[in-house]
């Protein structure tokens, strides 16, 4: 059962749950260091060992062959390639109306000003492998990185102690067109990516999704390489009046909270009786899920109902948190979203329910958590795609703004920038 939490108690779970943020594990720091810094003194030395200390594996090599590609194509359930394939279709579909387009305008006296667009050249994608094997996070990373038009996408992911790889997660690969998979995870695959090996090339940004581990390799490399963001523990927020199903919101919760004991389910209601009811049909649905044990081990740290006067409180509360899924569950659910600031993705009426958008509406599913939806967003095409100002001045068009250029350049003291300028109307 959820806990509930009361209009007095509101502020100290907000913070509780914008600090469950693992990153400042002092250990996971020091034991990322070490890794990385293996990983750069001793390559793919490095990776074999690690793969074979973490994972259990002892590879002869590392990068995912040919025919173990087609071999996983032909063990995957036909029905589910044909549910990526409708899946891929519509993440395509979305995410391709975010292509930036270049623009360039002339101006007086012959000035132009413009942009360039380029994709970044070469992409690593991190996937979770074992128990947290997501075909999805396939599409729904690589296939942005094609839209932009990256020329190289390479896919690492931890093995199996028989060194293979789930074929599930093999089969999104092809068919979302990876060109490089590797079978190596953890800290270790991150530093890789990030400055290469005998096997493995370095990319110029790393993505996906991965554990405390992973998630602080990205920040520690971050700078040499880029990244798309730090992620968290997975986060649902549910606002419900109480016209809503309490089973629907019951069965939302819990469907969040079997990712990961830190995560986070929370419903916000004006409705006592509801919250009553949502915690009925919890006990009565969560006995025959399989993940049973790490839903109540989420509910336990993370999940509650907190109970609000009205649906304003309700949204101040949702833009406090930020979370990284929000679900509007209430009668009048347009006025709420209307004053929705902070969300990484929005989720309205009885029938979107978060799986939705995990697996097939077309919307990313890497969203930002732990409340960094407040300045950060979903991952989109513009994260593959780097743009280059430029412009063109006539001697005309500099002469009109030498002497603006040149005292704004001595009043910053300046002078090489001045003369820059005022060296191009000499008369000698």
């Amino acid at each position: 059962m959820l806990k509930v939490i009361e209009q007095k108690n509101q502020r100290d779970l907000v913070e509780k749950l914008l600090s469950r943020s693992q990153m400042n594990d002092e250990k996971v720091n020091q034991t990322v260091e070490i890794i990385v810094k293996a990983v750069k003194a001793y390559g793919d030395e490095a990776l074999f060992n690690y793969t074979k200390a973490l994972d259990g594996a002892d590879l002869s090599a590392l990068r995912v062959s040919d025919q173990e590609m087609k071999d996983a194509i032909t063990s995957v359930d036909p029905r589910l390639l044909e549910d990526l394939k409708k899946a891929m279709a519509n993440i395509w579909f979305y995410h391709e109306k975010q292509v930036l387009k270049p623009f360039e305008y002339e101006k007086e006296k012959g000035i132009i000003i413009g942009q360039r667009v380029s994709a970044i050249q070469s992409v690593g994608v991190y996937v979770p492998g074992g128990t947290a094997a997501y075909p999805s996070t396939v599409l729904m990373n690589v296939i942005p990185a094609k839209i932009a038009g990256v020329k190289r996408i390479v896919m690492i992911t931890p093995p199996g102690r028989d060194g293979s790889i789930n074929p599930n997660i093999l089969a999104a690969a092809s068919l979302a067109g990876v060109d490089e998979i590797y079978k190596v995870g953890g800290a270790q695959g991150i530093a890789a990516l990030a400055y290469g090996t005998a096997s493995i090339p370095k990319v110029s940004k790393i993505v996906g999704p991965g554990n405390m581990y992973v998630a602080m390799a990205k920040k520690m490399v971050s700078g040499d390489v880029g990244i798309d963001l730090i992620a968290g523990p997975s986060e649902v927020l549910i606002i419900a009046d109480e016209k809503a199903n309490p089973r629907y919101i019951a069965c939302d919760l819990m469907a969040q909270a079997e990712h990961d004991p830190y995560a986070a389910a929370i419903l916000v209601t004006n409705s006592r009786t509801l919250a009553t009811a949502v915690n009925q049909m919890i006990e009565e649905e969560i006995t025959s899920l399989s993940r049973k044990e790490i839903i109540e081990m989420s509910f336990n740290n993370f999940g509650s109902i907190i109970l609000v006067e009205n649906l304003d409180e309700a949204v101040n509360i949702s833009n406090r948190i930020a979370p990284e899924h929000l679900e509007i569950l209430t009668e009048d659910m347009m006025q709420v979203f209307d004053n929705i600031e902070n969300a990484g993705s929005i989720f309205l009426g009885s029938y979107t329910p978060e799986p939705v958008g995990d697996y097939f509406a077309g919307p990313n599913h890497t969203l930002p958590t732990s409340g960094t939806a407040t300045f950060s967003s979903a991952l989109s095409v513009l994260d593959f795609t780097k743009k280059s100002s430029y412009v063109k001045y006539t001697k005309e068009a500099l002469s009109d703004a030498k002497e603006s250029i040149i005292r704004l350049a001595e009043s910053e003291k300046l002078t090489a920038h001045a003369r820059a300028i005022e060296v191009r109307f000499r008369k000698s």
